[in-house]
């Protein structure tokens, strides 16, 4: 995408300025603008072609002559601008490096020579460097200033991203990590906390976000977070193979916002934000549990039936004209649930699935074991044998134990394999109290009683 920022109008003779609003750079003419297109915009101009549209509706949407629209479109791929030969040829090792460094500098050219001086062996004088990192620092510029808000078709894209928030449980500040899902055209979203954002969470709340809309978009776009995006020595990316087998099983293609251009996924961008500044301030919360329940809640009263600003719509009512074009989800099992994850039994040999617990063999305390659902049924297995089976418990916080799965029938065999004889009696002797043996499971259930 080219993002969602506003158009923002050109003050002539301003310099190329990426840092604010204070430097605006004058907009180009129309015969250089194509070595100014950046890769974000290229990609965009190739996907419109894609679906269909005519190079000149393609050039209105992105604000660029047609010839321009005709050469981006004749190129197999995008390549950044270059400056003459011999400044290639003293950065051309550092070409990579240099493109993804830029923008966390803030295109200080200063900054990049000197490291490049220091860290990467270059003999190259700083005019080269600041040649080379001027039409960067323009690209970025000129996007801002040309782009235009891309909308997307109902059903077509929705955005993810993760939000940290610091809040009250209690007496205690806890930060909580918050996963946002936006539908691109109607601007609904769904919303939930987790204590982290490992895979297990981003899974799950993906699923949640489905049946929340009853469906899903063809493709959703994401930041390049670890657990969507591994990516190996040499710069190379490649998708988690957890996550990849996720988007294959659910149908749905994944894409990854460029580097640093947070505009690209503006949407979800700004529905952390919104969760930020309206939902947090003046709350206070019991546990994760009454955060979540509080998020709902205030995502159903308040964040689906405003006025958006953009939309100047309600989401809600968007949505009813986006519902039909998702990708019905309903009835398709679960990707999580399927999925073995392992658990740790506890001390009272019982596993937590779904903030419910099950029991296992009590001599499997401590050990680390497999879950998995099959249909109706939770699978618990150990070093690949099936040691437990549990029918899946709809509610939350609940038990199911098994007694065979407790100690009292081991111990109870143990005594009667190993304990003597009776002692015989002395002569005279008073008779010796009779004691009655209970399986331990009874003191278990007292307990539970009590």
């Amino acid at each position: 995408m080219n993002g969602d920022v506003v158009v923002a109008a050109a003050h002539a003779g301003r310099s190329a300025g990426v840092s604010g609003c204070a430097d605006i750079v004058s907009v180009p003419l129309r015969g250089a603008e194509d070595a100014m297109v950046g890769e974000s915009r290229w990609d965009e101009i190739r996907r419109m072609r894609a679906e269909g549209m005519s190079v000149s509706k393609i050039a209105r949407v992105a604000d660029l002559d047609r010839k321009t629209v005709r050469r981006c479109l004749s190129r197999a791929q995008w390549a950044p601008y270059r400056r003459r030969a011999k400044e290639v040829t003293l950065l051309a090792a550092h070409q990579r490096w240099l493109v993804e460094r830029a923008p966390e500098v803030n295109y200080s050219a200063q900054i990049l020579f000197q490291e490049l001086r220091a860290q990467r062996g270059f003999a190259g004088g700083y005019d080269t460097v600041k040649n080379a990192v001027r039409p960067l620092r323009m690209e970025v510029a000129a996007d801002l200033l040309t782009q235009t808000r891309f909308e997307t078709d109902p059903g077509e894209q929705s955005q993810v991203d993760w939000g940290e928030v610091r809040v009250p449980f209690g007496d205690e500040i806890v930060r909580v990590q918050v996963f946002v899902m936006t539908l691109g055209y109607s601007r609904r979203a769904w919303v939930e906390g987790f204590a982290n954002e490992q895979m297990a969470s981003l899974l799950t709340a993906h699923e949640h976000a489905f049946e929340h809309f009853g469906g899903r978009t063809r493709e959703m776009l994401y930041d390049r977070m670890r657990t969507v995006v591994i990516v190996e020595p040499g710069g190379k990316r490649r998708w988690n193979p957890t996550f990849d087998a996720f988007a294959k099983f659910w149908g749905f293609e994944p894409r990854l916002c460029r580097a640093y251009r947070a505009q690209t996924k503006g949407k979800v961008e700004s529905g952390v934000k919104y969760v930020k500044r309206n939902f947090v301030p003046g709350r206070s919360f019991r546990d994760l549990d009454d955060f979540n329940e509080q998020l709902r809640a205030w995502n159903t009263e308040i964040a689906d039936v405003r006025i958006h600003g953009t939309t100047h719509e309600r989401p809600i009512e968007r949505f009813a004209r986006e519902a039909p074009a998702l990708a019905a989800t309903h009835g398709q099992p679960s990707f999580l649930q399927a999925m073995q994850r392992d658990r740790v039994v506890a001390d009272d040999w019982l596993v937590s699935i779904d903030t419910n617990r099950y029991s296992v063999p009590w001599r499997l305390v401590g050990k680390t074991v497999q879950v998995a659902r099959l249909g109706l049924t939770w699978q618990i297995l150990y070093r690949g044998s099936l040691v437990a089976e549990h029918e899946a418990m709809a509610g939350k916080y609940q038990l199911s134990i098994k007694p065979e799965h407790g100690p009292g029938p081991a111990m109870r065999n143990a005594r009667r394999i190993f304990a003597g004889p009776p002692p015989i009696p002395k002569p005279g002797a008073a008779p010796a109290p009779v004691v009655q043996i209970r399986d331990l499971c009874l003191y278990d259930q007292i307990l539970e009683a009590v």
